[in-house]
């Protein structure tokens, strides 16, 4: 059933977005690890394998604050035996050609704590460095998307390097593929970074994790 998310978050990534008449759709979730809720303009996804109709019940025609609320999602995490991670601003774009413009060193290491937690979240991690502080990390997360985490040590913020890690990221990518972003809100220097590398957003994003699992 992957190709059923997948499908629609390339749509969306296009610009295909789901009919913004306030309805949720409910897919089945596409791996073991994936259950979530996806929200894009008057209109949202639950990817999870939960009946239809129990969605129905706790979101009312129209209520598009409904499936991102406190009370459905615990009440999904409940039905689920899962809790609600960050809710993230989702974006995306497109590979570039060529090579990075950035000197990255790609690492065998997997105790850095961004490249632990893509791990848990993430297949096919590859992880690189720079030698000012920086770390970028690409994996398959949901629905076998290509996902993005940058991280830039204290000594080496506030000179765009986060940025420049996102942008180099686009062209470890083959070409057509597109690179995905989740980004909490209110972490506005990532949001600006994000933004700054070439990233448009989609919408929004919620995964529900293991419980202690969450981060």
């Amino acid at each position: 059933m992957t190709w059923q998310l997948s499908k629609l978050l390339t749509a969306a990534a296009r610009g295909g977005f789901p009919p913004a008449d306030g309805s949720v759709t409910v897919l089945p979730q596409p791996s073991p690890r994936d259950i979530g809720v996806a929200s894009f303009t008057c209109h949202a996804v639950v990817f999870a394998d939960v009946e239809p109709a129990w969605v129905h019940e706790r979101i009312a025609p129209g209520d598009l604050a409904g499936p991102l609320s406190p009370p459905f999602l615990t009440a999904l995490g409940e039905r689920v035996g899962r809790e609600a991670n960050n809710i993230d601003m989702t974006t995306v774009a497109e590979a570039l050609p060529g090579p990075p413009p950035l000197e990255l060193v790609e690492t065998t290491d997997r105790s850095h704590p961004r490249i632990t937690r893509a791990l848990r979240h993430r297949d096919e991690v590859r992880a690189w460095t720079t030698a000012d502080g920086g770390t970028l990390v690409i994996g398959r997360g949901v629905a076998g998307r290509w996902e993005l985490a940058v991280e830039v040590e204290a000594g080496g913020q506030g000179r765009g390097l986060g940025r420049r890690l996102a942008r180099a990221a686009r062209h470890l990518l083959p070409a057509g593929e597109l690179l995905w972003a989740q980004v909490a809100p209110g972490n506005a220097r990532s949001v600006r970074g994000i933004l700054g590398a070439g990233f448009v957003p989609v919408g929004a994003e919620v995964l529900m994790v293991p419980y202690g699992g969450r981060g």
